[in-house]
């Protein structure tokens, strides 16, 4: 059962939507938990996710980061090992952390390969594809310009990608940033989905759009602002 906090903030919200630059400062005003709570964003789409050519996937680096500093794995050889490790990835060799990731090892929160070692990185496949952490040419994690995918994901990057009720979730931040901060990331963020609609997808494309933070409950957002 919700706790007393978000049971109170759920009887202030009206039955309607809210522009972006309304909401944010509401859920900061209606801080749940103690600790400093990421702010997601999710938007349900007009696509049909069982069709090839209805996917929705991307990446965007949003203007003011996440807030988090995420480790990063890159699996290379050769040259790339110093590039990676030059533009601040936490971690990088070559099959060796295949083998580890194998035994149980998953101290990462984003894989960067180079394509030439894709071959290793496929045996780990099962164990990072259901975390969403198998690098992907599309979310630009399979590159031989390590330098600039490192340095793209610390700067933030967010891979969405639209799942099987065709919703997607995504984090803009963290409620302790200026609310212009958060405002900014999110309409960035809306405006990549938006670019990603696939030809193939007819009517609407963006249907219903919510905000919430990780404790709070979620605020339908008015979606004509982004269609504009």
């Amino acid at each position: 059962m919700p706790g007393k906090k978000y049971r109170a903030f759920a009887k202030k919200l009206e039955k309607r939507p809210y522009p972006l630059n309304e909401a944010i400062p509401i859920l900061q005003q209606n801080k749940i938990s103690k600790f400093d709570e990421t702010v997601e964003v999710h938007l349900n789409l007009g696509v049909d996710p069982r069709h090839a050519d209805q996917m929705v996937r991307g990446t965007v680096v949003l203007p003011h980061g996440l807030g988090v500093s995420k480790t990063v794995l890159v699996i290379a050889s050769g040259e790339k090992l110093a590039e990676a490790e030059s533009a601040g990835a936490d971690f990088a060799g070559g099959e060796e952390y295949v083998k580890r990731i194998q035994q149980g090892w998953l101290g990462f929160d984003s894989v960067v390969a180079t394509p030439d070692m894709m071959r290793f990185v496929s045996r780990v496949g099962r164990i990072l594809g259901p975390r969403g952490l198998m690098p992907n040419p599309k979310a630009g994690t399979v590159t031989f310009d390590v330098a600039s995918a490192v340095a793209e994901v610390k700067a933030g990057k967010v891979e969405f990608r639209v799942d099987r009720g065709a919703v997607i979730h995504a984090p803009v931040g963290k409620l302790a940033f200026p609310a212009g901060k958060l405002e900014e990331n999110a309409g960035t963020l809306i405006g990549a989905v938006l670019k990603a609609r696939p030809p193939a997808a007819k009517g609407r494309y963006l249907e219903k759009a919510w905000i919430c933070s990780t404790m709070s409950p979620s605020m339908a957002l008015d979606v004509a602002e982004f269609l504009r």
